[in-house]
């Protein structure tokens, strides 16, 4: 029973971290799963469940404070939120599935540790609608098989 609390107390506080930053905190989660033990068929449900709590409540933050745009939405989200389906339907082997969340982790961390001067409404760039649909697809797809969310993919500032 305590480590069920400690865990929960663990995903409670990458929760509040990461949506104090604008993102929804999958990669937190799955480092705190893993860190217990979990297995892949638990952590990639768990995970997809509590970024979008997370995800949405920052999306209307981020919406009323203006900082959302339809047309930059809309292409990633066209392609992203069906491949993601696509992606929560597949199942990865235990191993492979752990190989690939370290692999993101460790992604995670190098993007968290680069340094990127504060962001601007003024630095958002169109992105080509192509482009956006391809990402979104892949981005979908990863973030599905494997239950992290897409902006750790995108924040690219």
């Amino acid at each position: 029973m305590d480590d069920i609390i400690f865990l929960s107390i663990l995903i409670f506080a990458a929760g509040l971290l990461y949506s104090s930053v604008g993102h929804a905190g999958a990669s937190g989660y799955l480092a705190v799963m893993a860190l217990f033990g979990l297995a892949p068929d638990i952590m990639k449900p768990a995970a997809l469940l509590l970024n979008i709590l997370v995800a949405s409540i920052a999306s209307v933050q981020f919406y009323r404070a203006g900082y959302f745009s339809l047309n930059i939405f809309l292409p990633f989200a066209v392609s992203s939120i069906p491949f993601a389906f696509i992606g929560g339907t597949l199942s990865l082997p235990g191993s492979f599935y752990k190989q690939v969340v370290g692999l993101i982790l460790l992604f995670a961390a190098y993007r968290l540790f680069q340094y990127r001067s504060p962001a601007t409404t003024d630095d958002v760039k169109p992105v080509p609608v192509f482009r956006a649909i391809l990402f979104g697809a892949v981005i979908g797809l990863l973030s599905g098989a494997v239950g992290v969310g897409g902006g750790i993919f995108l924040n690219s500032r």
